[in-house]
């Protein structure tokens, strides 16, 4: 491998996700504007679900699959088939288990019953999520960045078309039914996906039959690195998920309205976390080629190439929280005025934006210690971040100070995350 390899792979991410953001930004902008306030709020509500249904589906395969690839002891056409016949198996129980809880889930846990629907649409997106995770994972072990660049922008110019030629077709008849065709539509750019990542594989590839067969040792090493980290995530994810149910039964204890907690929630969450969170690309970018860099180097007990990446990882990931930490904090309002036509949201990104520096540090340390074979450990910290997050959230919406109970319960697990990450990690590589 060049030497340059490890920048020239990320700047390559960095520009086609800068590429992709720009697109996104504006699929969120007529996004928003189409379904109004009250497709935006229902889009929000389901979110955290949508989150948890993508991490259960995907299995944490990107990661896994990278890995094993980079390191070169296995075919890599044998993860992939194995992988392949597993996953699509995992998601028929998981749609049909999504289809019979989704009455539950919206009438008893968020308090929404309109939003059923939303639900069984996502259940059928999941399997193609799935296929295109895999496909992802095999080529960031190779470190091929390109298909996964050209998927992605690929992607977003249809999401783009349908915003602008079916979306207000939909609205017209009915907003929910506009938020469900946006929702289903993840199946058509995961298809789209999936067959760039197909013209991308080697020309020699053959398929015959018996490929479609699983090997039980790949499925358990498979296994072995994704459960570790399909559990951190899923436990982030159950957060994330149980998050507005906690906040909506404390809130309404307390003598806030259904109403008023569905509006600040989504401005919170859509508005605020939205905008806080758009660079976050820049980071998964890094951590992609992070993965599988300081796995092949661990493998080959290559200390000094493992610290020599994770520093410049951190480097290029704390440079750009930085910048857009101030950015966010300084323009805050123009930014939201100019991306959704709104200020909602402003007062949350002036409480957040200072700390969000930290939080764009917890993905390549975490990213870091996966690749090190210490998933364990990160799941470990994902839990008690969450168990406190939650905890410092109910008991300050008693305190009557509103969504700002879950500002404060944010801060908090972002200090103590990334704290607990570094100081595995200084452990690790003692």
């Amino acid at each position: 491998m060049k030497k340059d390899t490890f920048k020239t792979s990320i700047l390559i991410l960095l520009i086609g996700g800068f590429l992709t953001k720009i697109l996104s930004f504006f699929i969120r902008v007529f996004y928003t504007r189409i379904v109004g306030s009250e497709g935006i709020n229902l889009y929000t509500i389901v979110t955290p679900t949508f989150s948890l249904f993508i991490t259960l589906a995907s299995f944490a395969l990107p990661i896994s699959i990278s890995k094993l690839v980079s390191e070169n002891t296995i075919r890599s056409k044998k993860i992939v088939f194995s992988t392949f016949i597993f996953i699509l198996a995992f998601n028929a129980l998981l749609i049909l288990s999504v289809i019979a809880c989704a009455p539950f889930i919206a009438e008893v846990l968020l308090k929404q019953k309109e939003v059923t629907p939303l639900l069984y649409a996502m259940a059928f997106t999941l399997p193609f999520i799935s296929i295109a995770s895999i496909l992802k994972g095999y080529f960031l072990g190779k470190l091929n960045v390109a298909p996964n660049t050209i998927s992605n922008i690929f992607e977003q110019i249809a999401r783009i078309l349908f915003i602008f030629l079916g979306l207000p077709l939909l609205v017209k008849k009915s907003v929910l039914l506009g938020v469900i065709g946006y929702i289903l539509f993840n199946i058509v750019t995961e298809i789209i996906s999936i067959f760039t990542f197909y013209l991308f594989l080697p020309k020699k590839i053959s398929f015959k039959k018996e490929d479609f067969t699983v090997d039980h040792q790949i499925i358990a090493r498979v296994l072995k690195i994704s459960i570790p980290s399909v559990s951190s995530r899923l436990i982030g994810n159950i957060s994330f998920f149980l998050e507005p149910i906690l906040l909506t039964h404390f809130l309404l204890l307390t003598g806030y309205s259904s109403s008023y907690i569905l509006e600040e929630y989504a401005s919170y969450n859509a508005y605020a976390i939205g905008l806080l969170t758009m660079p976050s690309f820049f980071i998964a970018a890094i951590c992609q080629i992070l993965i599988p860099e300081i796995s092949k180097y661990h493998s080959q007990k290559n200390d000094e190439m493992v610290k020599r990446r994770l520093k410049q990882a951190l480097f290029y990931s704390f440079f750009i929280g930085l910048s857009f930490s101030l950015l966010f904090f300084f323009f805050r309002d123009p930014l939201l005025w100019l991306i959704y036509k709104t200020n909602r949201g402003s007062e949350y990104i002036f409480a957040l934006a200072p700390f969000f520096v930290l939080f764009y540090l917890e993905a390549p340390l975490s990213s870091a210690l996966q690749a090190l074979d210490q998933s364990k450990k990160t799941m470990q910290i994902t839990f008690y971040g969450s168990i406190l997050k939650l905890g410092v959230m109910v008991l300050f919406s008693l305190c009557r100070i509103g969504l700002y109970s879950l500002v404060i319960s944010e801060i908090l697990n972002i200090f103590f995350v990334v704290f607990l990450n570094a100081r595995a990690l200084k452990k690790s590589l003692a």
